[in-house]
């Protein structure tokens, strides 16, 4: 029965890596990942009841008006949170630091090994949002914002990537993984809705045409 078990435990084990190392070269189904955003037909009825206007200025614009990343727990940030939710087999330092793990991520596909090739990016950027109503609010509502766990607003992606798409909303930049995008969309829409932020016509045109083929 030694032998028996022995084998059973050895085939298992050989699953389970051949599992974990499918789920890097293919979305990780069973990985951690930012808050779900709302369905499609819910970000649908959202995105109606969004106030439409032309985007606002930058004047008096910084990222120093969302203060980021905020420390969350003990000796861990808000990025270093992001990081290990949003990875799989994450190790941390004493002070936090993702020293190792892997990362799948979800707007190119890419697998990442190295969190210093991560960045966690705002769904809804900081930018876009100080120009769609954000310059009003006090600075305590821009770091909620800046650092929301709750809603589907921040996720570990391609530094590169994330860096590609700045602050430009859907009409002028979506995830190059087309197969990413109904879900883009629908965090878009959930953000702006939590937030009573606005939109501006291209930006809803845009955000229509993708929820309404979800």
């Amino acid at each position: 029965m030694s032998g028996l078990y022995a084998r059973r435990f050895a085939v298992a084990a050989a699953s389970a890596a051949l599992a974990a190392t499918t789920g890097l070269l293919n979305a990780p189904t069973a990985q951690a990942a930012m808050p779900t955003p709302v369905l499609a037909s819910t970000a649908r009825t959202y995105l109606s009841q969004l106030t439409v206007s032309a985007e606002g200025s930058s004047d008096g614009y910084s990222r120093t008006k969302f203060p980021h990343w905020i420390t969350q727990s003990g000796t861990c940030n808000t990025r270093e949170v992001v990081l290990k939710r949003d990875g799989t087999n994450v190790q941390q330092d004493s002070s936090c630091a993702a020293v190792s793990g892997t990362w799948y991520s979800q707007y190119d596909g890419a697998s990442l090994s190295a969190a210093s090739n991560l960045d966690i990016d705002h769904v809804v950027p900081l930018a876009e949002a100080w120009r769609s109503g954000a310059s009003g609010w006090t600075t305590a509502k821009r770091q909620d914002f800046a650092n929301d766990l709750t809603r589907p607003q921040l996720i570990a992606v391609t530094g590169s990537v994330n860096r590609s798409k700045g602050d430009k909303d859907p009409a002028k930049w979506l995830p190059p993984r087309t197969a990413y995008r109904c879900v883009y969309a629908r965090a878009w829409v959930h953000v702006k809705h939590h937030y009573g932020l606005s939109v501006d016509a291209a930006e809803k045109s845009a955000l229509q045409g993708i929820l309404n083929g979800c």
